[in-house]
């Protein structure tokens, strides 16, 4: 009985550890949410001087109205233009990223490993980096404060492509496209009513990524756009926060629209988990 004890001792250890190392992680994800949600029902006045887990002074609803107010309603605007960019731009990255993942996977093209290698070289290049050379394409053709300028370069983005090949490699067997093409279909009817359908978890997590990555775009849009009604939830808010400090009835719309902007994400995530997590594991036993 001793000899099981020792050895059940270290096991228990050994999971304790992890479930606090999990649970300090749990909290640090989670505090700044719930600062985010008890702030925002906070006053101009509450929001400073009172503690912030004190509900006296709870003003949601007002601080609500105020946002949608605020500055002829911008806000509405701003959320209406990152949902467009954000959900709009990934749904089609999405789609655009598994078709040449997928042809680099399932074609043999001239010096196909060489251009692969350029776009995983792409996927180390820091966005802001590209931010100034899109500003100047931009310029050339005329789409600096447009819609375009900032919606077009979020549809290409490396790292889908290298997800696309991993998921074309784990999800579609060649022995399925084989099939397809003996009983008459051509290429682009195989991808479309075959491949597509397999690569769906594939497709949902390519999307959960560039949304995100869009939904949280900062520097592209503060490059190319001057114009207030074309602004994203992210530069509009930044442009309300760095108000805030000669209006200071800014700061209560400013954590108020903080704490709206992240519902998008969190019903995507929870959505879509399902697809996500089982994409995560595509390839994984290759």
């Amino acid at each position: 009985m001793s000899a099981r004890s020792t050895i059940l001792r270290p096991r228990m250890l050994s999971r304790a550890a992890v479930n606090t190392i999990v649970g300090i992680a749990v909290l640090y994800t989670l505090l700044p949410v719930l600062w985010l949600l008890l702030a925002a029902s906070k006053d101009r006045d509450a929001l400073f001087s009172s503690n912030i887990l004190d509900l006296s002074n709870f003003s949601f609803g007002q601080n609500l109205s105020d946002l949608l107010a605020m500055d002829g309603g911008l806000y509405g605007r701003w959320y209406v233009n990152s949902l467009l960019y954000a959900v709009v731009g990934a749904a089609l990255s999405a789609l655009i990223s598994v078709a040449c993942g997928y042809a680099f996977d399932k074609y043999r093209f001239r010096h196909k490993e060489k251009v692969f290698g350029l776009v995983l070289a792409a996927v180390m290049v820091p966005q802001t980096v590209l931010a100034l050379p899109l500003y100047l394409m931009a310029s050339k053709v005329g789409a600096v404060d447009t819609f375009w300028a900032v919606f077009i370069p979020v549809l290409f983005n490396p790292f889908g492509v290298y997800l696309g090949r991993i998921f074309s490699e784990g999800y579609v067997p060649r022995e399925v496209l084989e099939a397809a093409r003996v009983d008459g279909a051509g290429e682009l009817a195989t991808y479309l009513k075959v491949s597509l359908r397999m690569l769906g978890p594939g497709l949902v997590t390519v999307f959960l990524f560039q949304l995100t990555a869009i939904w949280n775009n900062f520097f592209l849009p503060m490059v190319m756009l001057s114009d207030q009604h074309l602004y994203p939830l992210s530069l509009g808010l930044y442009q309300w926060n760095s108000s805030a400090s000669v209006s200071p009835e800014y700061y209560p719309v400013v954590v108020m629209g903080s704490l709206l902007a992240v519902l998008p994400l969190i019903a995507a995530f929870v959505l879509l988990q399902r697809f996500w997590r089982s994409g995560l594991t595509a390839g994984a036993v290759k």
